[in-house]
């Protein structure tokens, strides 16, 4: 079994033009509050690996242009569409009365391992994410269809926003499209 690591001429998927042509996921993400450009960066270069419609920079969130974005984005905030908005529970309680199914990751009583969701074809998703800190607005947990935990073993008591943000992003992608690996 050949298993020589690919060249980035090998890896080389589409060009930027293309991918905003791309048919994207029925999935957005809401970044409220989130401090750091690096996450921010980290967010954008998920989304595009997913297919993401649409980041949402909801309050202090960092906007693009911004070196640090750039730096881990490594161009993925020029192919994913997103836009800025100054209040994120504003912004998820209308995509809710839009028909968005609201999700939020966060550590909370009541919340279901991130593991166990299963959307339905079909649904639109829109996946909030917090601050560092302070993590997803209570109002926006409070009105969520869904808070989802990743399960966790050691000693530290959470992730980091984009790590979080990758998996959930993942297992959503996964368990929605029929991609290699899905359970459906």
């Amino acid at each position: 079994m050949d298993h020589r690591k690919k060249n980035i001429i090998e890896l080389t998927r589409c060009s930027e033009e293309s991918y905003r042509g791309l048919a994207k996921r029925p999935l957005r993400v809401l970044a409220d509050n989130v401090r750091s450009m690096h996450n921010i960066g980290a967010i954008f270069r998920t989304s595009d690996a997913f297919l993401v419609e649409e980041v949402i920079l909801g309050g202090i969130s960092g906007c693009p242009p911004h070196p640090e974005i750039e730096k881990t984005a490594l161009g993925a905030e020029r192919t994913v569409a997103w836009r800025h908005v100054d209040d994120s529970f504003a912004e998820a309680s209308r995509l809710q009365r839009e028909g968005w199914k609201v999700c939020v990751l966060e550590q909370a009583f009541g919340s279901v391992d991130l593991s166990l969701l299963r959307p339905d074809e079909g649904e639109r998703w829109l996946l909030v994410v917090g601050n560092e800190v302070k993590g997803v607005d209570q109002r926006i947990v409070d009105l969520a269809d869904v808070v989802a935990e990743i399960a966790q073993y050691g000693t530290k008591h959470s992730l980091n926003v984009s790590v979080s943000a990758g998996i959930a992003l993942w297992q959503l992608t996964r368990e929605r499209c029929g991609w290699p690996g899905s359970s459906r």
